[in-house]
C-alpha cells in the first residue's frame, strides 16, 4: 500500500510534474519572486522625466536611477549565484526580497539625487539573490515536462509585476508623491516576500557544496561560454532587454511632449501593456516546449520588429499598439530563452542562469541608458532605428541557433 501512495512524478530524482500540487504551489511562489524583482527594479521608470525635472538632470541621467539598479544587479547575480552553491536556493531568494523591498522604503527619504543612486545601487545588488537563484531553482526542482510553462509564469510574474510598479507609480505620484508610491511598493513587496517563503518548498534535489571554491566557479562559467549553443541564448538575452527597457525609458518622455501632452497617470495607464506580456510569457513557455524553442524566438522577434515600427506613426493609439507589440515580442522571447538556458547547460546550472542574466541586465543597463543618448540626440526615430539594429543581432543569434529546426529540447 505505502508503494502505492508514492508518486513517481514526485520522486526527486525525476523533478517537480505539472500534476501535481507542489508544482503549483513552487509557480505561485516564484510568480511572486518575479513580480517582486520587476516591480522594485521598474517602479523609477514612469518617474525619470520627473526626477529629470526635480533634480535638473537629463534624460540620460535620469535613467542612471534604473541603470546603476540593473548594473549592480548584473554584478550581484555572478557573486551571489556562485555563493548559492553554498548557502541554499530558498532562504538566499527570501532574505534578497526582503532586503530590497526594505531599500526601496529608505528610497523616499534620500535628502539628494546621489544619495538617490546610492541607495537604489545597493537595492540592485541586494536584489540579484533572486533572479540569480530562481531561473536554477527551476531548473533542478522540475520536471523537464512542465519547465517550459513554470519558466513562463515566473516570467509572467516579472511581468505583472513591472506593470504594477508602473501604473501604480503613476497613479500614486498625482494622488500623494513619487516618495508616497515608492513606500507603496515597498510594502507591497514585503509581504510578497512572506508569502513567497510560506509557499516555496525546500529544494529536493540541489547539493550544498561544504566550501567556497573559486577555481571551481571559474571553470564553470568557463565551460558554459565554451557551450557551441549557450552563448547565443546570453546574447539574446542582452539585445532583447536592452530594447524592451529603452522603449519604456524614453516614450514617457515622447508622450509628454506635444501633440500628446500626456499626464503621468495616462503614460502610466500606457504600461498596462504588461498584462498582454504576462499571457504571452506563459503561452511561449507552453508552446516551446510543444514546438519548439527556436521558432518561438524567431516569431518573438518579429512581434518586436513589428511593434517598433508602429511607434514611428503619429495616431496615439497605433504606438500604444506598437508598444504593446513590442511587450509580447520580448516577453516571449525572454520566456524561451531563459528557459532555455537549463536545458543547454551541462551541470552548474545556477552558473549558467547566472551568465543568462548578467548579459539580460547589462543589456538594460548599458543600452538602456545609450537610448537615452540616442533620444537627446536624434528623437524617437533615432531610437527606433537604435532598437532595430539590436534585434537584427537578435535575429543574427537566432540563426546561428539553427531557427529551422524543430527543437524540443
Amino acid at each position: 500500500m505505502q508503494a502505492q501512495r508514492q508518486n513517481p512524478a514526485q520522486s526527486a530524482e525525476q523533478g517537480i510534474s505539472p500534476a501535481t500540487r507542489a508544482y503549483w504551489s513552487v509557480s505561485v511562489a516564484l510568480f511572486l519572486a518575479g513580480f517582486s524583482t520587476f516591480s522594485l527594479l521598474y517602479c523609477v521608470q514612469p518617474l525619470l522625466p520627473i526626477f529629470a525635472q526635480q533634480f535638473h538632470v537629463g534624460a540620460a541621467q535620469s535613467s542612471l536611477v534604473l541603470s546603476l539598479t540593473t548594473a549592480f544587479l548584473a554584478l550581484s547575480i555572478i557573486l551571489v549565484g556562485a555563493l548559492s552553491e553554498n548557502w541554499g536556493r530558498r532562504e538566499l531568494m527570501f532574505i534578497s526580497m526582503l532586503l530590497a523591498a526594505g531599500l526601496n522604503v529608505a528610497v523616499a527619504f534620500v535628502p539628494g539625487w546621489h544619495s538617490l543612486l546610492v541607495i537604489r545601487a545597493a537595492e540592485g545588488f541586494v536584489l540579484g539573490g533572486v533572479p540569480a537563484v530562481a531561473m536554477a531553482y527551476l531548473a533542478e526542482e522540475i520536471d523537464a515536462s512542465g519547465l517550459g510553462l513554470s519558466m513562463g509564469i515566473y516570467v509572467g510574474g516579472t511581468a505583472f509585476g513591472g506593470m504594477v510598479g508602473r501604473v501604480g507609480m503613476s497613479y500614486l505620484y498625482e494622488q500623494f508623491s513619487w516618495q508616497t508610491a515608492i513606500i507603496t511598493i515597498g510594502v507591497i513587496d514585503l509581504f510578497a516576500a512572506v508569502g513567497f517563503f510560506m509557499l516555496l518548498p525546500p529544494s529536493r534535489r540541489f547539493v550544498r557544496r561544504k566550501s567556497f571554491d573559486l577555481i571551481f566557479h571559474l571553470d564553470a562559467w568557463r565551460q558554459h561560454l565554451l557551450n557551441t549553443r549557450l552563448p547565443w541564448v546570453f546574447l539574446m538575452g542582452f539585445v532583447v532587454m536592452g530594447v524592451f527597457v529603452t522603449i519604456y525609458n524614453y516614450a514617457g518622455f515622447r508622450l509628454m511632449q506635444r501633440p500628446y501632452a500626456l499626464s503621468q497617470t495616462q503614460i502610466g495607464l500606457i504600461f498596462t501593456a504588461y498584462i498582454f506580456g504576462i499571457a504571452a510569457s506563459s503561452l511561449a513557455g507552453g508552446l516551446a516546449d510543444k514546438l519548439g524553442r527556436r521558432q518561438v524566438l524567431f516569431y518573438g522577434l518579429s512581434i518586436s520588429v513589428i511593434g517598433l515600427l508602429l511607434t514611428l506613426l503619429t495616431p496615439l493609439w497605433l504606438i500604444v499598439l506598437g508598444i504593446i507589440f513590442v511587450t509580447v515580442g520580448f516577453f516571449m522571447t525572454h520566456s524561451v530563452a531563459s528557459g532555455w538556458v537549463g536545458l543547454l547547460a551541462q551541470g552548474n546550472k545556477g552558473h549558467a542562469s547566472a551568465l543568462y542574466l548578467l548579459a539580460y541586465y547589462l543589456g538594460s543597463s548599458v543600452l538602456g541608458s545609450a537610448g537615452g543618448t540616442v533620444w537627446q540626440r536624434y528623437s524617437w526615430n533615432g531610437v527606433v532605428l537604435f532598437c532595430v539594429i539590436l534585434l537584427v543581432v537578435g535575429f543574427a543569434a537566432s540563426c546561428a541557433l539553427g531557427i529551422n529546426k524543430k527543437v524540443t529540447h
